[in-house]
């Protein structure tokens, strides 16, 4: 019961992420870069951003405590398959580069929006947007491993 519990919330914290990502590159950035000029272009994202990344920080929570729980579960990193190790090692490279843009890139961007310097705020805009590709690209391929890894794997 507890293991599905860990799994549901696992599965759950990774959609609401990586799911997020898709929706922000996939859907309303090419909307915004269509529809809005940078004056509301960028308050637009920071906005976004604001009421997305506390999720995802708690997604982050939730991913690493219940994997963790999930490895030591079953006897620790002895007894896993190497699609685990895999997504554990994904997962590691996908948190760093969300911190990265949450406390360089991200702030920077607020910064510029609050005092009006829209091509600042356009640059650090770029920079997100690179790292949120990579990132969703990561995550895609994760959610692929965690989902047939051990079919696929030996």
């Amino acid at each position: 019961m507890l293991y599905a519990a860990a799994i549901s919330l696992h599965l759950l914290a990774a959609v609401i992420w990586v799911g997020g990502m898709f929706f922000a590159y996939m859907a309303l950035r090419p909307v915004a870069a269509k529809l809005l000029e940078p004056p509301q272009r960028l308050p637009l994202w920071t906005q976004s951003f604001d009421r997305f990344f506390p999720w995802v920080w708690l997604s982050v929570i939730i991913l690493y405590v219940s994997g963790f729980w999930m490895i030591d579960s079953v006897g620790g990193f002895a007894n896993i398959k190497p699609y685990i190790h895999t997504m554990l090692g994904l997962s590691s490279v996908m948190t760093f580069l969300f911190a990265y843009v949450y406390f360089l890139p991200y702030k920077a961007m607020k910064q510029a929006v609050m005092i009006k310097d829209y091509p600042a705020g356009a640059k650090q805009l770029a920079r997100i947007r690179l790292v949120i590709a990579i990132n969703l690209s990561l995550g895609l391929i994760t959610l692929i491993v965690g989902a047939a890894g051990r079919y696929l794997v030996v």
